[in-house]
């Protein structure tokens, strides 16, 4: 409920008045809007503000039934312009526009990506030819489900695929990736391609993978020694991350590589871009350095990392 009396009441102290039609919108509505001194109308009068939910067809001047709960949540009223729907006729979304958006909301928290103010700040940049509500409608409703899709399989050999892809761009000098990042992942987990094929495709040498065991001959077939429910279990758990932090698939298993395969410490990186225990996250550099057998460089990885997180990093190599 709104903390505010006079939350929706106009600068001359009148109450807003609002029309919704009738349905579960407006059940839910309802309580905001009148906890917060307004007004709910049973047909459309002049004056009054014409609600609709987003990504419904909707006549000129229609709000965004976001207005009231994100002036609630604010605790104070907010202009309406922002929240104004398109009107019908909305245009089409292109792939490079869908792209555009992708990259726009990865590493963004649930929290922002579900409210209005990342979305207002990509419309007026520019992003799209599109509006901030159908924006973020495309990515709620089209773009994220794609993305919580789980793999069709659980075959062991497609999830290392997976994991040497993003191994790969592990291993890379470069920190950023870009939109090809995502298509080459859909062509390197088994598509059109064999799991043999995809290892030996990235192998620059014996130790410049992290995983040495995917590695592979191309004309050898691995040997799983991962059981079928524990490939299920490593699935969900990555899905659940997918969710929880609004991210691609990639940006997970990134995030797995540079803590060791720990699920809290991943967790955690996730949400605040630091490790759990205030140790530094692995780098490719540092893989290098811990392969190296020099008793000084071994020291300098346990100062900087912690007995035990070397000991991890060298079982999670294994």
């Amino acid at each position: 409920a709104a903390r505010c009396r006079s939350l929706f009441l106009w600068d001359d102290g009148r109450p807003m008045r609002f029309y919704l039609r009738p349905g579960l919108a407006k059940l839910r509505l309802a309580p905001l809007v009148l906890a917060g001194g307004g007004r709910l109308c049973r047909v459309q009068e002049p004056g009054a503000v014409l609600l609709a939910q987003p990504g419904e067809a909707a006549p000129d001047g229609a709000v965004s039934t976001e207005y009231v709960t994100e002036c609630v949540e604010r605790n104070q009223r907010l202009p309406l312009e922002p929240f104004l729907l398109a009107a019908r006729g909305r245009l089409a979304f292109t792939e490079a526009e869908d792209a555009a958006l992708l990259r726009a909301v990865r590493g963004q928290g649930t929290v922002r990506v579900s409210g209005c103010a990342l979305w207002i700040e990509l419309e007026r940049s520019g992003l799209t030819r599109h509006s901030w509500q159908a924006m973020r409608d495309r990515y709620l409703r089209h773009l994220r489900p794609r993305l919580w899709e789980p793999p069709q399989t659980e075959d062991p050999t497609q999830i290392r695929g997976l994991f040497a892809a993003a191994n790969r761009e592990f291993e890379s000098t470069e920190s950023e990736s870009d939109s090809s990042d995502v298509a080459e992942l859909s062509t390197q987990d088994g598509v059109g391609r064999s799991p043999g094929e995809t290892a030996s495709d990235l192998k620059t040498g014996p130790e410049d993978s992290a995983f040495p065991d995917i590695q592979l001959q191309s004309q050898e077939r691995p040997k799983s020694t991962c059981s079928s429910g524990v490939v299920g279990q490593v699935v969900r758990t990555m899905e659940h991350f997918m969710e929880k932090f609004a991210v691609d698939l990639f940006t997970v298993t990134q995030a797995f590589l540079k803590n060791s395969g720990d699920v809290e410490a991943t967790s955690y990186f996730l949400q605040t871009g630091q490790r759990l225990d205030g140790y530094p996250v692995w780098s490719r550099e540092d893989d290098l350095e811990l392969q190296k057998d020099d008793e000084h460089v071994r020291n300098k990885l346990i100062a900087k990392f912690g007995v035990e997180n070397v000991a991890k990093r060298i079982v999670f190599r294994e």
